[in-house]
């Protein structure tokens, strides 16, 4: 037996060794992992949706995808958001959506304009690392944002442990292979 043919049975019978105990389960086995992974992603989606109703925001965590709030937070920081009721202040950073984009941005508020004492507000932002404000990413014709824009404010941050996110988005094979494996180890567990 040569080298290749030596090295190919070796990952051959590691194969084997992963996917021997998934055909070996029984029915009920089998249907038990498989409610087992259910009530994981249940678990996940209803912490997620809990999020959602204590902090007010949409989208209660967010991570930093560009360098343009550093030094302040770095690509691959991960937010905390907060809607809160106050209203919103120059100097605080908001992540918000504009029409059109799918991405939120993160910036900080330089200009709040009320129209009337408790009324609608306009708000002007900027990335701290910018030379100018964001009307030239706002949408055409756009020169405020209004409340309904805003996503939250931020409350909190991780530093860096957002790059396994933009990681994943970079290569989606990587992330389908973790979920994969994931499932797999759920599924292969005895208990």
């Amino acid at each position: 037996m040569g080298a290749f043919e030596a090295l190919t049975s070796g990952i051959g019978e590691q194969a084997r060794s992963f996917i021997d105990p998934v055909v070996k389960l029984n029915k009920r086995q089998a249907l038990t992992q498989g409610v087992n992974l259910g009530l994981i992603i249940t678990s996940a989606l209803m912490i997620w949706k809990t999020s959602i109703l204590l902090t007010g925001s949409e989208s209660p965590v967010v991570v930093v995808l560009s360098g343009s709030m550093e030094p302040g937070f770095y690509r691959g920081d991960i937010l905390f958001l907060n809607m809160g009721h106050q209203p919103i202040r120059a100097g605080e950073i908001v992540v918000f959506n504009i029409d059109q984009r799918d991405i939120p941005i993160v910036h900080r508020v330089i200009k709040v304009h009320e129209r009337q004492p408790g009324g609608e507000v306009d708000i002007l932002t900027k990335g701290d690392n910018n030379h100018g404000d964001d009307r030239t990413l706002y949408a055409r014709g756009q020169l405020w944002l209004n409340q309904k824009h805003i996503m939250g404010r931020v409350v909190g941050f991780l530093p860096y442990v957002g790059q396994v996110t933009i990681i994943m988005n970079d290569y989606p094979y990587l992330k389908y292979a973790l979920i994969g494996v994931l499932a797999l180890f759920v599924i292969m567990s005895k208990e």
